[in-house]
């Protein structure tokens, strides 16, 4: 029962404004759902962004490889290799080969690390999913 205003008395809502009260309620309740998915997608889109970023940063490290850096090391373990007997090419190629084994193995934790942050899994949206399935059992106990 309301209160009609303007003459004091109560009436009962129809049939039709409950249904129609009903229907505004399932269309606001299905608008915020879809602003929580949007928010929620967002934020996976923040993730997959920083897995990105990890997968570039691999990939820099992994070409940095043949860098100025590494070229020392190599050198160095050349001088190493020869001075324990190693004819020159043999020292030069072994530790080119020793510094690209350990350089490639860096890359690939990163490159790994950026993979794994951008899984299927991280980018499900859990919180609509949920918030769907109770909005779904109150609109079925209303009937």
């Amino acid at each position: 029962m309301t209160t009609d205003f303007n003459t004091g008395a109560a009436r009962s809502r129809s049939l039709g404004d409950l249904f129609g009260g009903l229907a505004a309620d399932v269309s606001g309740l299905f608008r915020k759902e879809i602003e929580l998915a949007k928010t929620e997608a967002s934020e996976k889109l923040d993730s997959v962004v920083g897995g990105l970023e990890l997968l570039i940063a691999g990939a820099v490290i992994g070409i940095g490889a043949v860098g100025v850096l590494f070229a020392a090391i190599v050198t160095g373990l050349a001088v190493l290799f020869k001075t324990m007997g190693m004819d020159s090419t043999a020292a030069n190629s072994l530790a080119a080969f020793i510094v690209f084994v350990i350089a490639g193995l860096i890359a690939w934790a990163l490159i790994a690390r950026g993979r794994a942050a951008m899984s299927a899994a991280n980018l499900k949206l859990d919180r609509t999913a949920s918030s769907l399935s109770r909005d779904a059992a109150a609109v079925k106990e209303k009937f």
